[in-house]
């Protein structure tokens, strides 16, 4: 498999797996902010979602790529790392943006709606998870964060 497909299922797994946490941990939250008003059970779950989400993928992604920027003499380099986490910084803050819009909105509204807060939550999270991969993805293929040696 080339190394570049390879990388993006990786970064897909880690991406996939830190929803997964995130999502059940946001609907706990918000079941248990069920009392609250419809904005403040939606903006205090998205910001446990992010919390949860950015501890767990931040982990895996340093276990994946932890031996990736070692040169051959063991030194870090430095360089490459630099330049990799201004291209995934960015293409992660880009889907961010489009996460927290459809995510807040989206929780809103179905709690405005009666849907049950873990419920909401749920929805509202695998709607804007998917937006999320979507931007994420194409900005990753447009800042060519896997294009080092080809």
């Amino acid at each position: 498999m080339q190394r570049g497909y390879r990388e993006y299922i990786i970064l897909n797994k880690n991406l996939i797996v830190a929803f997964c946490v995130a999502i059940t941990v946001s609907a706990v939250t918000a079941q248990l902010l069920a009392g609250e008003a419809s904005y403040i059970n939606s903006s205090y779950t998205v910001m446990v979602d992010f919390a949860v989400f950015y501890s767990t993928f931040t982990g895996m992604f340093y276990l994946d790529n932890r031996k990736k920027y070692r040169l051959e003499d063991g030194t870090l380099d430095k360089a490459r790392l630099k330049k990799d986490l201004v291209k995934i910084v960015s293409s992660l803050g880009i889907g961010e943006i489009a996460y927290t819009a459809v995510r807040w909105y989206l929780q809103y509204y179905f709690l405005t709606a009666s849907y049950e807060p873990y419920l909401a939550s749920i929805m509202a999270h695998l709607v804007s998870t998917l937006v999320y991969m979507i931007v994420v993805n194409l900005s990753v293929k447009f800042t060519r964060l896997y294009k080092h040696d080809a």
